[in-house]
């Protein structure tokens, strides 16, 4: 409720600010138009292909990077000398910004969806490599070395013991991956072109459509909450054995 209450706050500043003359409504239009435009966006078919375009590439992008994530990052954990031989290569790779790489991605791909998945996959992977590496790091001593002088074999210590340590940092990998694989997104769309909600926003933007930008830019904003809300949900799920959330509870 508090929640709510902030936003109800925050909706009716921008009413009464661009009415009361606090900032030009040319540049930001009271939320009453900008919600009649969101609502006469969602008439239109154009909206809806434009949001199935933004959610078909950020599933697939973060599909690509959790799956590449996961698999390296417990290939990379599970092997001490060949962590060490890839720390420097994360540790540089990793703050590379993915903007950085448009140029690259527009020359290799143009300006199709493969441009922008290629940001999108770059930055998630990031967020789960690290966070699994963690997990892989975090095992108990005592635990590795029982489970080496039972003989387990690699595929047995895998699924009982590095697995499920890895998981509770897995999922937080997930979770960070979620928020920056739609951030990219829309930052390819709205710089490259690609289809999808940015690029719509950078179409209202150049045609001086004001009050429809800002209701796009909501819709984005929306489907973020959408996307954290339902990673929260799924991490209580998967993780109601771990005390973390018992806690919680």
């Amino acid at each position: 409720m508090r929640g709510l209450l902030g936003a109800a706050g925050f909706v009716a500043l921008l009413e009464v600010a661009p009415r009361l003359g606090l900032v030009p409504a040319r540049y930001l239009p009271p939320a009453s138009r900008i919600a009649t435009a969101l609502g006469e966006e969602v008439r239109h078919g154009a909206f809806w292909s434009a949001l199935l375009d933004t959610l078909q590439t950020w599933a697939l992008g973060l599909a690509i990077a959790v799956a590449g994530g996961v698999a390296a990052g417990m290939l990379i954990g599970s092997v001490p000398l060949l962590r060490a031989l890839t720390a420097s290569t994360v540790e540089f790779l990793r703050p590379i910004p993915s903007v950085a790489l448009i140029p690259l991605a527009v020359l290799l791909y143009g300006t199709g969806r493969t441009a922008t998945l290629l940001l999108v996959v770059y930055a998630s992977f990031w967020q789960v490599l690290v966070q699994v590496l963690h997990g892989v790091a975090d095992i108990d001593p005592v635990a590795r070395d029982t489970a080496r002088s039972l003989h387990l074999s690699r595929w047995l210590r895998l699924r009982a013991l590095v697995w499920p340590t890895a998981l509770p940092y897995t999922v937080t990998g997930i979770r960070l991956a979620t928020s920056v694989a739609l951030i990219l997104t829309i930052t390819g769309e709205l710089i490259i072109g690609t289809p999808g909600l940015g690029k719509q926003i950078a179409v209202a933007q150049s045609s001086g459509a004001v009050p429809a930008m800002y209701a796009l830019v909501v819709v984005t904003g929306l489907l973020g909450v959408a996307v954290n809300l339902a990673t929260r949900s799924g991490e209580r799920r998967l993780l109601r054995w771990h005390p973390s959330q018992r806690v919680a509870a």
